[in-house]
């Protein structure tokens, strides 16, 4: 392995590295968590009932509490279920909300790995609510709709006096699709334009660990003008929209609820994500708490229109919709998002969708990535085999200039060898940094592509959390709780390409400079750590991978290149070279300029 080898992969070990560390919650998210928790547990008990009871039986606050007209509404809470093949979702009477949406093709992976059938609850009663506030009336939650249900509709209607009128809608469409709509009838424009639309939502665990949903579950937001933006996955964070917002998204892992505005939310609404306190009684059950309050545009006809999407985060699901929504996917940002969206996804697209399993399909997608990659891979190890002959002749350039100050002696000394052997240390170099974001790409390809959902293979139950075969039942710092075979296996495989490469690698000439095999000999033992809780879908692909990048470097030592019959034919070539007058390049003009002002200079020194 050269060095430039070794500093690619050093490259990618830090980005872990970093990637691990932002990942964990401030000591500010901490001491905020415990101060939040400290506020919840200062309401207490008897105060919580009296506010719930409040809530059932309030009733509409008149904008005129003289007026006579009669209210419409109805004694008791009326709950109305609309469902289609895809969804199933509950309204309630009192606050004219969701209650509770059901992804009927789905299921938590409690349920999947006890065999259960039941459908996967995104939300239910209790865990979240959407409403209006309406300055100078009342917010909607506090209002007991009378309520009309036909087969696909369910109308809530509800009024102040004569004259002052509120009809939500719901209409469930095709698919995914919940269409929502706000009429007020009576309403001055300064109350349609200050009012302002409520969504809290409580995401219930649906996946594994709950630790790493919590990592990647926020909120997104398409701003009309700039394009999707988010909060922070990994701690609390809050946010004032400075344009107007044509979508919201609370997204988590694998599902997603998405609010599309027929006309956007006007600008300065607000967006807040929480993580749950110490001790919360939602600490386990739920994912995060996140909440929204926009103010929604009403048309000549005085209605607000919305759609809502309740489903899964696959990314040709989304994209269907041509409204950006599989932006809120993490498939990393800039030529990583590129590589996920037009190499990898489509090529794993098409493996999975023609019934191969998500297996299989990683290790075709494995097999076609290194064949695309060949001729990159064979560039590298030439290279590294020319490294490995010139070494003896690099170490007695060593040795003729130990010194600091004959640096650019033993450097111009070097590009000598180098062009005279034909070879380059970039040549090495290059090609790693070319696959280096296909590497990091999948790193976020894997843990965010849906098709790993729930898809065993070999002894992993679940492709897309980690492979457990020794739960140790207690917590193992830092390691974990328990033990990933795919990780073991992906730590050796890199093991031992570094061990097959470690002779290339030159050792240190300075004093105090540490040993690169030490380094790279340490660099696998630190993937156990980084990669035992990851998608075990992520680290069978760098095992394989890995594995398929040591047999392709086998073959071509075995069958296509005779280091012997290489070293001969350099040292034609720097015998040649010897011969051969050669014009100096500009670089090397350059540098043998500033040597011999180098060593003017030091002369000049030790003459004063």
């Amino acid at each position: 392995m050269d060095r430039n080898t070794t500093i690619g992969l050093i490259l990618i070990g830090i980005v872990l590295t970093v990637f691990t560390v932002i990942n964990q919650p401030s000591q500010e998210d901490i001491k905020k968590a415990k101060e939040a928790q400290k506020k919840e547990k200062a309401e207490t008990k008897p105060q919580k009932e009296a506010n719930e009871g409040k809530k059932e039986n309030a009733k509409p606050i008149q904008k005129n509490p003289a007026s006579t007209a009669p209210i419409i509404a109805q004694k008791e809470v009326k709950v109305v279920t609309l469902e289609n093949e895809n969804i199933k979702v509950q309204l309630s009477s009192l606050g004219a909300q969701l209650n509770a949406v059901y992804l009927k093709q789905f299921k938590s992976y409690d349920h999947y790995v006890k065999g259960k059938q039941e459908p996967l609850c995104l939300f239910s009663e209790k865990d979240g609510n959407n409403f209006l506030y309406l300055p100078g009336y009342t917010t909607t939650d506090q209002i007991n709709f009378s309520t009309k249900a036909e087969k696909d509709k369910v109308t809530f209607e509800s009024a102040f006096d004569a004259s002052h009128r509120i009809v939500i809608q719901y209409t469930l469409t095709k698919s995914n699709q919940l269409d929502y709509s706000i009429r007020l009838d009576g309403f001055d424009s300064k109350v349609k334009n200050e009012a302002q639309l409520k969504w809290y939502l409580n995401y219930r665990r649906t996946e594994r660990k709950l630790k790493e949903q919590r990592k990647i579950t926020t909120i997104c937001f398409q701003e009309k003008e700039e394009g999707m933006d988010y909060l922070s996955e990994t701690s609390d964070d809050y946010g004032v929209t400075e344009n107007p917002i044509e979508w919201v998204a609370f997204k988590q892992s694998y599902f997603s609820a998405i609010l599309h505005a027929e006309q956007p939310f006007k600008a300065g609404g607000k967006l807040k994500v929480s993580n749950y306190p110490e001790g919360s009684e939602k600490e386990y059950s739920h994912i995060k708490e996140m909440k929204m309050s926009l103010t929604p545009t009403f048309d000549a006809e005085n209605v607000a229109k919305f759609t809502w999407f309740f489903g899964p985060n696959e990314y040709n699901l989304l994209a269907s919709y041509d409204a950006d929504y599989d932006d809120i996917l993490n498939y990393g940002w800039g030529i990583f998002r590129w590589i996920n969206l037009y190499a990898v996804q489509p090529i794993f697209d098409l493996l999975v969708h023609n019934n191969i399993g998500a297996g299989i399909a990683i290790l075709l997608l494995t097999l076609i990535l290194k064949l695309l990659l060949m001729p990159i891979q064979w560039k590298m190890f030439v290279s590294s085999v020319k490294m490995k002959i010139l070494k003896p002749q690099i170490e007695k350039i060593n040795e003729k200039f130990p010194k600091k100050e004959q640096a650019m002696e033993k450097q111009s000394a070097m590009m000598g060898l180098y062009r005279d052997a034909g070879a380059s240390p970039l040549a090495g170099c290059v090609p790693m940094l070319i696959q280096m974001p296909i590497l990091l790409a999948v790193f976020r390809f894997f843990p965010a592509n849906f098709d790993l959902r729930q898809q065993p293979f070999l002894w992993a139950e679940d492709l897309s959390s980690f492979d457990s075969i020794w739960d140790f039942g207690f917590n193992l710092w830092p390691y974990g709780d328990h033990m990933s075979l795919f990780t073991l296996l992906m730590a050796a495989t890199t093991l031992i390409y570094t061990y097959m490469n470690s002779g290339n690698m030159q050792q240190p000439t300075q004093p105090g400079m540490p040993d690169m095999r030490i380094i790279m000999y340490i660099f696998p033992v630190l993937m156990i750590f980084f990669f035992n809780d990851y998608s075990s879908g992520l680290s069978y692909y760098y095992f394989i991978s890995t594995l398929f990048t040591i047999l392709i470097m086998l073959a071509i030592k075995r069958f296509f290149i005779d280091e012997e019959k290489l070293k001969i034919k350099m040292e034609e070539r720097t015998a040649k070279a010897a011969t051969t007058p050669r014009k100096k390049s500009k670089f090397q003009e350059r540098l043998e300029e500033m040597q011999k002002k180098a060593n003017e200079a030091q002369k000049n020194s030790k003459r004063k």
